[in-house]
C-alpha cells in the first residue's frame, strides 16, 4: 500500500496530494472504478454534479469498509445552478446523491463570467462551510481576475483552485498567484488527455527511470506541488498511477518538462464557457 502525502489547505484541512477522478465515467461503471481505486489505496475521490456519477461514487463509499474520516470527497456545482439559493439546493442534491452528511471539498465548477453569479454562489459556499457541511470550499477553472474579485468581495479565500494543468499548459502565472494567497493548485487533465505522453522528452525520461510516461508526468506534478487527480477505469492503470513514490525526478528532469509549456488547452476557455 502506497503512502500518499497530504497537502495542508489554508484552513488547516489535510487533502491527499494524489486523488482519483471520475470525469466521463458513466454512473453504472463508477462504483466499480472507485472501489478499485479505494482498494488500490486512493483515499481522495473527485466528482461533480455535471458528471452524472455522484450516485456511483456514493455506492462505492457505502460498500467500502473504510471509515468516513479516512476519505476525502470532492464534488462541484454546475454552471446552471449558480446563484445563492440555487447553490444551496444543488448542494443538498449532491449530498443526497453521494449519500453523505458532508463533503470534504465543494467547488464552483466554472466562473461562468457572463452569468455574473459566482460571487453570490460563493457566499452560499461560505454558508455551507460555516454549517460544517463542507470541510473546505474553493473554485475550479478560475483565472487570476476571477480570484481577485472573489477575494475582494467575500470573506473566505478559496482553499483550492482546480484547473487544467499539464506540461503543455503549466499555468505559471496562476500558480504564482495561488502561492501568494495560500490557494492550493489542483490539476485536472494532468496528462493532457494523453497527448503529452507521446512527447520525446517524456518518453526519454520514462526510459531513464524505467517507469511509464504517465508516471513521469504525475511525478512532475507532485514535485512542483500540485494536487493531481488522474482518471482511469483500468485496474492496472489505476494501480500504476498510484506507483509514483518510488522514484524522484532530478532538477534537470523537471527543467526538461518545464520546457514543454506551450500554453495549449485541451478543454474550454474559462473566460468564455458559461
Amino acid at each position: 500500500m502506497h503512502q500518499i502525502p497530504d497537502v495542508t489547505l489554508n484552513n488547516g484541512v489535510k487533502m491527499p496530494q494524489l486523488g482519483f477522478g471520475v470525469f466521463q465515467v458513466p454512473d453504472e461503471d463508477t462504483a466499480v472504478a472507485v472501489s478499485n481505486a479505494l482498494q488500490a489505496g486512493y483515499r481522495s475521490i473527485d466528482t461533480a454534479a455535471i458528471y452524472g456519477n455522484e450516485r456511483g461514487v456514493g455506492r462505492a463509499i457505502a460498500e467500502s469498509s473504510l471509515a468516513r474520516d479516512e476519505l476525502f470527497i470532492t464534488t462541484k456545482l454546475w454552471n446552471d445552478e449558480q446563484g445563492y439559493e440555487a447553490t444551496l439546493n444543488a448542494f443538498d442534491a449532491s449530498l443526497g446523491n453521494l449519500g453523505l452528511d458532508y463533503v470534504d471539498l465543494y467547488l464552483i465548477h466554472w466562473p461562468a463570467p457572463a452569468r455574473d453569479l459566482y460571487l453570490d454562489t460563493y457566499r452560499a459556499l461560505e454558508k455551507i462551510l460555516a454549517e460544517g457541511r463542507a470541510r473546505a470550499i474553493g473554485v475550479s477553472n478560475f483565472q487570476v481576475a476571477h480570484l481577485q474579485r472573489l477575494m475582494d468581495n467575500t470573506g473566505v479565500t478559496p482553499a483550492v483552485n482546480q484547473v487544467e494543468l499539464h506540461p503543455g499548459l503549466q499555468q505559471q502565472e496562476l500558480r504564482a498567484f495561488h502561492a501568494q494567497h495560500g490557494i492550493t493548485t489542483e490539476a485536472w487533465s494532468p496528462l493532457a488527455q494523453g497527448a503529452v505522453l507521446r512527447d520525446k522528452a517524456v518518453l526519454e525520461l520514462a526510459a531513464r527511470h524505467d517507469v511509464s510516461p504517465a508516471q513521469i508526468v504525475l511525478r512532475w506534478h507532485l514535485q512542483i506541488g500540485n494536487v493531481v487527480i488522474p482518471k482511469s477505469v483500468t485496474p492496472e492503470r489505476i494501480q500504476q498511477n498510484l506507483d509514483v513514490f518510488s522514484f524522484q525526478l532530478t532538477h534537470g528532469d523537471l527543467q526538461a518538462i518545464t520546457a514543454l509549456d506551450r500554453g495549449l488547452r485541451t478543454g474550454p476557455d474559462p473566460d468564455t464557457l458559461n
